[in-house]
């Protein structure tokens, strides 16, 4: 996979969640910090608020997406001076326990169609695979709607949403795979919009040709006995300038980064597959079944059989 797909592979336990929701006025909804969850939000009809734990609120309309990446506390409202409901919506509410979901909240009168029709999506991430891409994130991406602006996640967004209102044979397959479209279209825009004037980080890296090559390259090909020489053959620069552009730009040097990425492979495979640990450590580059779990060891703390079975 590419250094994107990646993110989103190597972050998330479980399977993502969304539910479609109507809102009828007055109503306002607190979501409470979840440490170790992302979740959006898709205004389907609008307008609301959002308000977080510090600045001003945020008026979102039809089409607006904001992500919280985060998993810090936020409330939506159809008016900031509206009081939030006495209880925090609650991820582990049975109700919200499926797939996908659709809700009511307040009372409609007469034909009076809701204020705000909202669309969520949920992740749980381990914070222990959590990719560091994810760090440079800000608290909230908000993409406002904008005609002819972003049309591959306007069109995944119209999909999703059709698919949770009527769900039909092949949702249970449809919703996960159309979240995850959606959140890496939202991490493209967020990209996207960058200033070409930043210098550092992952939005600058992912800009850079030779640094994107070298990632691509450790991604693609974990278990190649990789080296800085090597990486640099492939960013197409020498040794020397290619390992300073590479720290300074991700803050690490390369050989660091894939000792990383090949302890995260690790972990994905320890949880997700059966794949005995031989089978593991020669997938991540490692010839030694003892090299490979020590190294694992250091950076989990745990001998890579407890970790699998501790799940």
């Amino acid at each position: 996979m590419d250094v994107l797909s990646d993110v989103i592979a190597v972050m998330r336990t479980g399977q993502p969640r969304s539910a479609r929701v109507a809102w009828h006025a007055p109503w306002a909804q607190r979501f409470g910090t979840m440490p170790g969850a992302a979740g959006l939000q898709v205004i389907l009809q609008g307008p609301c608020w959002l308000i977080g734990p510090d600045g001003d609120p945020v008026q979102l309309v039809a089409g607006d997406v904001v992500f919280r990446p985060h998993g810090r506390g936020h409330t939506l409202a159809d008016s900031p001076s509206t009081p939030p409901a006495a209880l925090d919506c609650d991820p582990d509410d049975p109700r919200f326990l499926q797939l996908y979901v659709t809700d009511t909240v307040g009372v409609p009168t007469g034909t009076e169609a809701p204020s705000a029709v909202t669309l969520c999506g949920g992740y749980h991430l381990d914070p222990a695979r959590a990719h560091p891409l994810l760090n440079d994130l800000p608290e909230l991406i908000h993409l406002p709607a904008h005609l002819g602006r972003h049309p591959e996640l306007r069109s995944t967004v119209d999909l999703l949403a059709s698919e949770v209102e009527r769900p039909r044979l092949g949702t249970d397959a449809i919703v996960p795979a159309l979240l995850d479209t959606l959140l890496l279209h939202i991490l493209r825009a967020w990209l996207d919009r960058r200033p070409a004037s930043e210098t550092t980080g992952w939005a600058a890296a992912l800009n850079d040709p030779p640094t994107t090559a070298a990632l691509q390259a450790m991604h693609r090909d974990p278990a190649r006995p990789w080296t800085v020489a090597t990486l640099a053959a492939e960013a197409g620069l020498s040794r020397a300038p290619f390992a300073r552009r590479f720290t300074a730009l991700l803050g690490q040097p390369p050989l660091t980064y894939l000792t990383w990425w090949r302890m995260t492979t690790a972990a994905r495979l320890l949880r997700e597959s059966d794949a005995p640990l031989h089978a593991v450590a020669t997938r991540v580059g490692y010839t030694s079944e003892f090299a490979f779990a020590s190294a694992f060891k250091r950076r989990y703390g745990t001998a890579p059989g407890r970790y699998r079975r501790t799940g």
